[in-house]
């Protein structure tokens, strides 16, 4: 199975669940996750491989999805948002590597980028599964 099937199977749902179940900041998180993702998509600057140069409009998203999601950890009561806001910084500073060594291999520029998007898909599913089963333990209702 291709791997960009993989990813885009585990990004819709875990990002569906977390629309559709999650609390207020679990749905800000997928709301800019997903954004970030196709913003990303049309900004790079060569689609069939690419992360030669320093992607400007990649380095813009991910700056962008960054602060949106330590606006998110700051507002939210639980401690899972800043783990998410935290790996995107790591993702952020992959782009810091290529303005140090402008020949960074294109292969570890991108995996620098792509790779912390996984562990936050999966802080994300985390998050609302456990949101939901503490709403069930409590006997209350989804929180908003």
């Amino acid at each position: 199975m291709n791997r960009l099937l993989i990813y885009h199977a585990l990004m819709y749902g875990i990002c569906g669940y977390a629309l559709f179940r999650g609390r207020a900041d679990a749905r800000m998180v997928a709301a800019i996750f997903l954004v970030g993702n196709f913003a990303t998509s049309g900004l790079r600057t060569q689609f069939g491989g690419g992360y030669s140069s320093l992607e400007a409009g990649v380095l813009a998203v991910d700056v962008l999805a960054f602060l949106a999601f330590t606006y998110v950890a700051l507002i939210s009561d639980r401690f899972w948002p800043m783990w998410v806001s935290g790996l995107q910084l790591t993702t952020s500073l992959g782009h810091v590597l290529k303005v140090i060594d402008p020949h960074l291999l294109p292969l570890a520029y991108a995996a620098a980028l792509r790779f912390w998007s996984y562990p936050i898909l999966v802080i994300l599913g985390a998050g609302v599964w456990r949101s939901q089963q503490r709403a069930r333990r409590e006997g209350t209702p989804r929180p908003a």
